[in-house]
């Protein structure tokens, strides 16, 4: 068996701090929009990526993904949205045999309404504590890890 390539001191010194951050950060955007909007930041995400779709319509499979959920959690999701009025199911127009998500006229008045909130916690805690530099830096390496995943 081959020896496990273990961390130096320097990327120990990198690693930890951003191990916490995967930690810490999810969860204060998600405080934010549970106190601000009585949404969870998922439910957002879910929000979020249909009012940018074409016709605020996607599969729900492609939408799962999008928003980095299983299809079984972005079912049950979408079933809350729905209770709201924010989100409706339909057949795929194209093939029967899938089902689309549908943002409502109520759904993306809840995403304006909600959207002022979650940006200004956005900046809060990431944008207005790095550099533009160090900012775009960031967004580039975290697309060089999601590529991976």
């Amino acid at each position: 068996m081959d020896e496990p390539r273990w961390l130096t001191d320097d990327e120990q010194q990198s690693w930890r701090p951003l191990a916490s951050l995967l930690f810490r950060l999810p969860a204060a955007l998600d405080a934010q929009l549970q106190r601000d909007a009585q949404i969870t930041h998922f439910e957002y995400m879910v929000l979020i990526s249909l009012s940018e779709a074409p016709d605020r319509t996607l599969r729900m499979s492609d939408l799962a993904a999008i928003a980095s959920g299983s299809l079984s959690r972005l079912s049950h999701v979408v079933s809350r949205l729905e209770r709201r009025g924010w989100v409706r199911r339909q057949s795929c127009p194209g093939d029967g045999r899938f089902i689309n998500a549908v943002l409502t006229d109520a759904g993306w008045d809840k995403v304006v309404e909600t959207a002022p909130g979650h940006v200004e916690a956005v900046r809060k805690l990431i944008v207005d504590g790095l550099t533009p530099a160090e900012f775009r830096a960031v967004g580039e390496a975290s697309r060089q890890i999601l590529d991976r995943l």
